[in-house]
């Protein structure tokens, strides 16, 4: 199983965001210690276009044959496009992979035993697909928008028989918490995506599925460090 951590330098809401300080180390290194410690993981691999970034990952023991093109550091390149790039990159060099998880270093508090579980669930299943998520904090069936042209405000979805619902008396909903996520290469290739593919759901404690992007969520993930709530 190939590890690929996504790690670009150029991240835009909250500059620099992979190498933020969380307690004695980098988010990015807090992630390549976690993914160490999982024996299935038989190359790690930090997919990034920033020179600090890849000397970081080397320094912590893994090797970085190529780095990300530019193109695939900025909008609207995703994260698909990375993991396809990435394994186009090994299979020129002879190393293909049947199965690939992707771990992010903006989702700090997921656990090597999340990880761990992760994987079992996905061969248990037999899945193509699988993705980390957390339950809602609010239901989306009445949430509302504001008129791009007029500036009122209307329902998001006008038609859901749950509009006017209680949000405690709603069907539950999920999120995805940005921790981990896990793709049977030959269904990637094949349908270069995974979103029309059956996906398996890992379901994780909201308090271990923060996903860094803003300055705010980095400020409240430094509390929960320090902390040890999330714990």
């Amino acid at each position: 199983m190939l590890c690929i951590i996504p790690a670009k330098g150029c991240s835009t809401r909250l500059p620099r965001k992979n190498l933020l300080p969380l307690g004695d180390k980098s988010l990015l290194a807090h992630t390549i210690e976690k993914a160490q410690s999982i024996s299935d993981f038989e190359t790690i691999f930090v997919s990034s276009e920033d020179t600090e970034i890849v000397n970081l990952a080397i320094d912590l023991g893994l090797s970085i044959p190529f780095s990300r093109p530019e193109s695939l550091a900025h909008d609207p390149a995703t994260i698909v496009d990375v993991v396809l790039h990435t394994l186009e990159q090994f299979e020129q060099q002879g190393r293909k992979y049947e199965t690939v998880c992707v771990l992010l270093p903006t989702a700090p508090f997921v656990t090597a035993s999340d990880i761990n579980d992760a994987i079992n669930v996905f061969r248990e299943n037999n899945a193509k697909a699988l993705l980390s998520v957390t339950e809602t904090e609010f239901p989306p069936y009445n949430a509302w928008i504001v008129g791009q042209k007029d500036g009122w405000l209307r329902a998001c979805f006008p038609d859901s028989p749950y509009r006017a619902t209680k949000s405690t008396e709603c069907p539950q909903t999920y999120r995805s918490n940005g921790a981990i996520l896990i793709l049977d290469t030959a269904m990637l290739k094949e349908k270069q995506g995974y979103q029309g593919e059956k996906i398996m759901p890992f379901i994780m404690p909201q308090i271990r599925s923060l996903d860094i992007d803003t300055e705010f969520e980095y400020r409240f993930a430094q509390f929960l460090y320090e902390t040890n709530i999330q714990k």
